[in-house]
């Protein structure tokens, strides 16, 4: 098993490997996960982007991680922390947490569990000043769990993204300072 860099009470998050490519496209690359992120990918699209973070840890020590569920042993999903790439972006560079959890887990509170860790990692272990996150604002539940993890709304964040459909447009962000955070603990 790659290795192990957070662990919650129900989920262990681990580093990607190569081989995680073929079992997100089997568990997470469906329509109704997809839906809100340019739909379903190729399989070459999630192997460049699982090539990117894996050397987003080699290079920078954080990156995104799949989500096993302690109990079972399944993948239920993949979270974790990038740099904002988006080339419309107008934040490029900042430090930005995202997550999928495939259906049959959605409404568990996985989501949350998993970001909590995130956060808490990215400020503490880390070290990183604030955090982005961005959704569109049809994508109510993403929204919402940014709230409920202290995210603030910034609209003067928000760009349009010509890849994505009229109805996940704008993109919108959410972000946390280190300070905000630290009040909350």
């Amino acid at each position: 098993m790659p290795d192990i860099v957070l662990e919650t009470e129900r989920l262990i998050l681990r580093r990607i490997d190569e081989s995680d490519a073929a079992l997100q496209d089997k568990i997470l690359n469906t329509p109704t996960v997809m839906e809100h992120l340019g739909g379903v990918k190729e399989p070459h699209e999630l192997e460049a982007k699982h090539a990117k973070t894996m050397a987003s840890f080699a290079r920078e020590g954080f990156g995104f991680m799949m989500l096993v569920e302690k109990s079972s042993g399944d993948l239920v999903g993949h979270a974790g922390m990038k740099r904002v790439d988006n080339e419309h972006a107008p934040n490029q560079g900042d430090h930005e947490i995202g997550w999928l959890i495939c259906e049959n887990r959605w409404r568990m509170g996985y989501a949350y569990e998993a970001m909590r860790s995130v956060v808490d990692w990215a400020f503490t272990s880390i070290g990183v000043p604030h955090l982005a996150a961005l959704t569109s604002e049809g994508n109510v539940g993403s929204w919402r769990l940014m709230e409920k993890l202290g995210m603030e709304r910034r609209k003067d964040l928000d760009f349009s993204d010509p890849s994505f459909s009229p109805e996940n447009n704008p993109t919108i962000q959410y972000s946390i300072t280190q300070e905000q955070w630290e009040a909350t603990q």
